[in-house]
């Protein structure tokens, strides 16, 4: 494989260079980010498409990780019930070390390749789900591990790596690749890797909520109304579909809970 996350930066003395030229040479390295997401949307599509087909018939989407990349499943689970008004266990991100490791790295969690699949048996993973690896270098052995059980028991696997040719992308049966190159601070995969898993997590999740039909036009017609901003953000929704007034669209909001069955109940009368 080729460990060109690891290679050195394309920048040195790094501590002798004033705040905004750090800053712009940081910015310069974030823009090729998009780039290298954009040669790998057609293995995104696929990994789309078969977490989709099986969300549809009752599957699940597991994220497992470690270190920052655990981390970024972990967010982007959390975001999805109160984005769509999904379940929360329809999402689910598991990191190495167990939920402590989200805000304190727990030593050499990502080194044992038995606990992922551990891990995954506490939700009774089963064939219907799909289990998706993210590792920016591609050979975290906890995901190895987790992808390689979760093969031999017939579930459908992908991965979302910043290296070419990886183990982890070998053992997936979806892998997205995205080649994000040397980091501005060598080594340092929570940058340009971290941010490229971000974008494509982005994609992964609200393209297969769409496709299921929790989005509707462009609204999240599903969303939780969990503070004010959202409460009146769905009201304004309910306006542009049912042309309510603020206070009637607000009062059918309340009534009904969400966006999509304040609209559906007013459609019905």
């Amino acid at each position: 494989m080729d460990r060109t996350t690891e290679k050195d930066s394309n920048y040195t003395g790094l501590e002798k260079m004033p705040i905004a030229e750090l800053l712009r040479n940081i910015n310069n390295e974030d823009k090729t980010v998009p780039m290298a997401v954009e040669q790998a949307l057609e293995q995104i599509e696929d990994l789309v498409t078969i977490v989709s087909e099986k969300m549809r018939i009752g599957g699940r989407l597991f994220y497992i990780g470690a270190g920052t990349s655990g981390r970024l499943g972990v967010v982007d689970a959390s975001e999805c019930p109160p984005t769509f008004g999904v379940p929360f266990d329809r999402v689910v991100g598991i990191i190495a070390g167990g939920d402590t490791a989200i805000r304190k790295a727990v030593e050499f969690a990502e080194d044992d390749t038995q606990q992922a699949w551990k891990d995954l048996l506490e939700f009774k993973v089963s064939e219907n789900d799909v289990v998706v690896g993210i590792a920016a270098s591609g050979t975290t052995p906890y995901v190895i591990g987790g992808l390689k059980k979760a093969n031999d028991h017939n579930i459908a696997t992908g991965c979302i790596v910043c290296n070419s040719g990886s183990p982890i992308a070998a053992e997936a049966q979806y892998p997205v690749e995205v080649l994000t190159g040397p980091e501005f601070v060598t080594g340092s995969t929570r940058m340009k890797a971290g941010t490229a898993q971000k974008l494509v997590l982005n994609m992964l999740s609200t393209a297969v909520m769409i496709r299921l039909g929790r989005v509707k036009g462009n609204k999240m017609v599903d969303m939780q109304l969990s503070n004010n901003k959202l409460v009146d953000r769905g009201t304004h929704m309910v306006m542009a579909e049912t042309g309510l007034n603020e206070a009637a669209a607000a009062k059918l909001l309340k009534e009904h809970g969400s966006v999509r069955k304040a609209v559906e109940a007013h459609l019905k009368k």
